[in-house]
């Protein structure tokens, strides 16, 4: 096929999105096979299909199907061939995300964990050895997705490049947004190609780059009064494009859905209706602006499925919005946003700016939100008309009937349109419906019908609408079945389970003068240990630096609570030890940062895992005094004063202050007080942020100039400054032990004893538990009564999550508390290991339940 007639099969222009010639208003779920069952697969697709969206977003990470640099794998549940060919299968279009970045609060946003390994490598750049390894990647991914373009031999409708790039510090993005597209173009992808902004910077994320096609992510509050606002601008600015408006990402509720359609959305694609989980070390860390949050296996944030399969209420109002999509279908495909000469007055919440929808052949829609809890009364073309809370009615006003072989014009209807044959106009409501058709108007209450100016209108409940299949021309109303309740059934108590005696393997990595990253030993995803034996007299404290994500620590043979701090300084008390002590570190990656946070160091994008360097702290002295003075108005000499301590009226503007530090080893300069970020600069070189998150500055031994730039704070706190001198503790023995080596014990059968729980760890110990479970049609969701213990669960040689129970970091993205066994998935096995905390360590009990 050449490109001018897959150009007819799928464009977009300035009036809307074709489909083979034909405009279409797209509703589009995320639905990502890489977070299901592969037996899930054509469930969940078909279910997405039901629900009456028309379309899938997927992302493809990269890290998924490249597991270790050059190992490639498209099988079994990297099978994306196979789920894009069940999709076209189910009738749903695709729009294909494969990067090579994603987001998506996946590990890494799926870019592999060696890439920084290259120190000269820059991801998301126009740079050259970044560029190469990309190619690598589209040379595998982008055939698939070119053989299986529509309309010839498979769904896919659009081809999204990068994501969110407004976000990111890209130096050239022209030229990195140019070479994607070329790489594109070059593998046979002929579709329309887009770019999202994730924050309305539409040249940052397109990089205005020709041939890519801007989109908007937006994440409004759904209570928000200026949603509408906000999308009808950037409608005119991808408008001023030539190109309709399409949101790749927002809410999942339909309310707000309804207001993005009426402000001139062309492309809806809630992000995240069909929800997952994260099988395996695949979460990722530091989300959605608090340093540090953990995101859990669980990836649900409240869609119409959850992440078990399980429909939520929603998902009959997606069921309603679709049968409104369908009935005014191509008329309103290409209906122009407009503002409503006549606003309709409301006493309720609204919106702050009216949207509709104006039809060539005359008439429009004019939403309606309602943006409070209690009922509520709109006049609408000097109609009062009743609107439920929490809704968003598309009501019609003077339209006429005749593409329905029906003679009149509808004045107005304050409900949605669901379904329209000769004679026969069916409505969607929740409260009474007032229809003027005609100049004859009247109430309808709901599940009614009333023959109006010689038209049968019909009120169905929204909960019946959504399963409205047909209407008959003698009015006759069609419904599906109605949805089953899940069975309900009461948790399972295991209190008998089977303890492994062996430990799991370790593959030596070799000694090493300091702590090296994990992925300089091979672990992409998994954990290491660090050992090494040093003498503490003398020393009463530890420093650790550039540690992440989690590291157990035991000095002398006592435990420390988990560190979790991702490259933060911590200060360690060691004071109780002595001597010549053992030294161990477990670290485990929890996954790699998704997103740039420059707050703390393993937060940035690409940053390593590991223990980082540990010190030994041989002595700590205040420099908190003699710092000299320049800026605002202090002359020469430089006055000296406390650091902060220069007074002055022009608060907020930038005050130096500098002086002389000297140690004969490697020290660490502590800034306690930091409330604003603030610039140090050692020996006259480039500026370093220092924040709250991580007030430290390193230096090399010897003498330096250190100068502290800050915006003048009167009413901040004092700020402090301390001097640790340090010596590196050197001679580390190390091991991995990588997802694969977990998996692969995990599945295998070793000595065990039957024991009854509860169970009591020690801080540090690892036991590993065998569990019988009777096969279950749904699967199992498993949680625990314990205290202080992290668990890993494997299921079908597959780690199916992980659970962190008693004192932790913020998590955030779903459940953090459940592992989900999937249907057929047989046995499961536990890996316990008991944590430093307030509690003593153990299992209580576990719980099995049904999912829901």
């Amino acid at each position: 096929m050449n490109r001018t007639e897959t150009i007819e099969a799928v464009r977009v222009d300035g009036r809307g999105v074709w489909i083979d010639g034909r405009p279409r208003t797209l509703l589009c779920a995320s639905l990502f096979y890489f977070r299901l069952p592969r037996e899930q697969w054509r469930e969940r697709l078909e279910q997405v299909r039901a629900s009456g969206y028309t379309c899938v977003d997927v992302y493809l990470p990269w890290n998924f199907h490249e597991s270790a640099p050059g190992r490639w794998s498209f099988e079994g549940r990297r099978d994306v061939a196979a789920f894009l060919d069940l999709a076209h299968e189910a009738g749903l279009y695709v729009i294909a995300r494969p990067g090579p970045y994603i987001c998506s609060e996946w590990d890494g946003g799926a870019l592999p964990a060696w890439l920084d390994l290259d120190a000269e490598l820059r991801v998301r750049q126009n740079e050259p050895r970044y560029l190469e390894r990309v190619a690598a990647w589209f040379d595998q991914v982008l055939p698939l997705l070119a053989e299986r373009q529509y309309p010839e031999n498979g769904p896919v409708v659009m081809v999204q490049l990068e994501n969110e790039l407004d976000f990111f510090d890209c130096t050239d993005r022209a030229g990195y947004v140019s070479a994607l597209r070329d790489a594109a173009l070059g593998h046979g992808i002929t579709v329309p190609l887009i770019a999202c902004s994730g924050q309305g910077d539409l040249a940052g994320a397109t990089g205005d780059v020709d041939g890519v096609v801007p989109a908007c992510n937006f994440y409004p509050d759904d209570d928000s009064p200026d949603i509408e606002a906000e999308v009808r601008r950037y409608a005119a600015l991808v408008a001023e494009r030539g190109v309709p408006l399409l949101i790749t990402e927002t809410n999942r509720r339909h309310r707000t859905l309804r207001r993005l359609l009426a402000s001139g959305a062309k492309l809806i694609a809630p992000y995240l209706q069909s929800s997952g989980w994260n099988f395996g070390y695949t979460p990722s860390t530091g989300n959605w602006g608090r340093p540090g949050n953990f995101m859990s296996h669980g990836y649900d944030f409240g869609g119409y499925v959850t992440s078990t399969g399980a429909r939520r209420p929603e998902y009959a109002e997606a069921q309603v919005l679709a049968r409104v999509l369908d009935t005014w279908g191509a008329q309103l495909a290409l209906a122009e946003a407009v503002l409503p000469d006549d606003r309709p007055e409301c006493d309720f919440p609204t919106s702050s700016v009216s949207a509709a929808l104006a039809f060539s052949g005359g008439g429009r829609l004019v939403a309606v939100p309602h943006l409070g809890a209690e009922p509520g009364t709109a006049v609408v073309g000097n109609v009062p008309v009743a609107v439920a809370p929490g809704s968003c009615p598309l009501m019609a006003m003077d339209v006429p009937l005749g593409a329905w072989g029906i003679d009149a014009t509808l004045t107005l209807a304050s409900a949605d349109l669901v379904a329209a044959t000769d004679g026969v106009l069916v409505f969607s409501s929740d409260v009474p419906v007032t229809v003027v058709l005609d100049g004859t108007r009247a109430e309808i209450p709901v599940s009614e019908r009333v023959p109006v100016a010689e038209v049968t209108v019909v009120v169905l409940p929204s909960a019946e609408a959504a399963r409205l299949r047909s209407v008959d021309a003698d009015g006759t109303v069609r419904m599906g079945d109605a949805p089953r309740p899940p069975a309900e059934s009461a948790p399972t108590t295991v209190r008998e389970v089977r303890r492994r005696f062996d430990a799991a393997p370790e593959e030596p990595a070799g000694r090493h003068t300091l702590a090296p990253t994990l992925e300089s030993l091979g672990v992409y995803r998994g954990r290491g240990a660090y050992r090494t034996t040093t003498d503490l007299t003398g020393v009463d404290e530890l420093l650790l630096t550039g540690a992440a994500d989690i590291v157990d620590l035991s000095v002398g043979g006592r435990t420390h609570p988990p560190i979790a701090g991702f490259g933060a300084a911590r200060r360690i008390d060691v004071g109780d030890v002595t001597g010549s002590v053992a030294i161990e570190a477990v670290v485990e990656i929890w996954g790699h940062a998704n997103f740039d946070d420059a707050r703390l160091p393993a937060l940035r994008m690409g940053a390593l895992r590991g223990l980082g360097t540990l010190w030994k702290v041989r002595g700590t002295s205040d420099v908190s005094a003699l710092w000299t003075v320049h800026g605002h108005w202090a002359g020469n000499p430089s006055p000296t004063r406390v650091l902060g301590g220069w007074s002055s009226t022009r608060v907020a503007e930038p005050v130096t202050y500098s002086r002389t530090v000297h140690s004969p080893t490697p020290s660490a300069l502590h800034l306690r007080g930091v409330v604003e970020p603030l610039k140090v600069s050692v020996d006259g070189g480039a500026p370093e942020t220092v924040h709250t998150e991580n007030p430290w500055v390193l230096l090399p031994a010897g003498t330096h100039q250190v100068a502290v730039t800050l915006p003048h704070h009167p009413s901040g706190p004092d700020l402090r400054a301390e001097l640790l001198t340090l010596e590196a503790v050197r001679g580390w023995s190390c091991a991995a032990q990588n997802d694969e080596l977990l998996a692969g014990f995990a599945a295998r059968t070793g000595p065990a004893e039957s024991v009854r729980l509860p169970l009591t760890l020690k801080p540090g110990e690892e036991t590993w538990l065998d569990i019988d479970l009777t096969p279950s049609p749904e699967g199992y969701l498993v949680r625990l009564d314990a205290t202080q213990v992290r668990v890993t669960g494997w299921a079908s040689g597959e780690c199916v999550g992980r659970v962190w129970v008693g004192d932790r970091p913020a998590f955030c993205g779903g459940d953090p508390d459940t592992l989900w066994i999937p249907p057929g998935w047989p046995g499961l096995t536990l890996l316990a290991r008991g944590v430093e905390g307030r509690d003593a360590p153990g299992i209580r009990t576990l719980w099995l339940e049904a999912p829901t």
